[in-house]
């Protein structure tokens, strides 16, 4: 990894109060090193440090994206119940499913538009709304 995507990765951890440990610090570079918003899996981006030649355990990164989340660097979309994605992008936006594929981008928000939403039960409030649009390619 560059020096420059580690001193990102830093910059982002501390922009959250998040201690920069090695781990951290080496997922943090991977996923904002360079600026750009990324959609990954735990899995996905346990191969990526495993490529880059660092040594992170599985169950490190599934916490450390947990903590990322918890810290508001991240938010995780499920997609099918089970299955959790993680994105830099912590705006709120829309994103395309690609089934065939199994991989999650950004939708374009702009061309998104809600007119009606049911109302909350008495006693609770709507938090945050999520919305994937799930493709397949013909």
């Amino acid at each position: 990894m560059t020096t420059e995507a580690l001193r990102n990765g830093t910059q982002w951890l501390a922009s959250a109060g998040l201690r920069p440990t090695r781990q951290r610090v080496a997922l943090a570079a991977l996923l904002k090193g360079d600026g750009q918003d990324r959609h990954v899996t735990a899995e996905s981006l346990f191969a990526s440090v495993r490529e880059h030649g660092d040594s992170v355990s599985l169950a490190t990164v599934y916490n450390t994206l947990r903590a990322f989340c918890d810290a508001g660097l991240m938010q995780e979309i499920t997609v099918d119940g089970s299955k959790s994605y993680f994105d830099t992008n912590t705006g709120d936006h829309p994103h395309f499913f690609w089934e065939d594929d199994r991989v999650l981008t950004d939708a374009p928000a702009e061309e998104l538009e809600i007119s009606r939403l049911p109302g909350a039960p008495e006693g609770a409030e709507i938090s945050k709304i999520d919305v994937v649009i799930r493709l397949r390619r013909t």
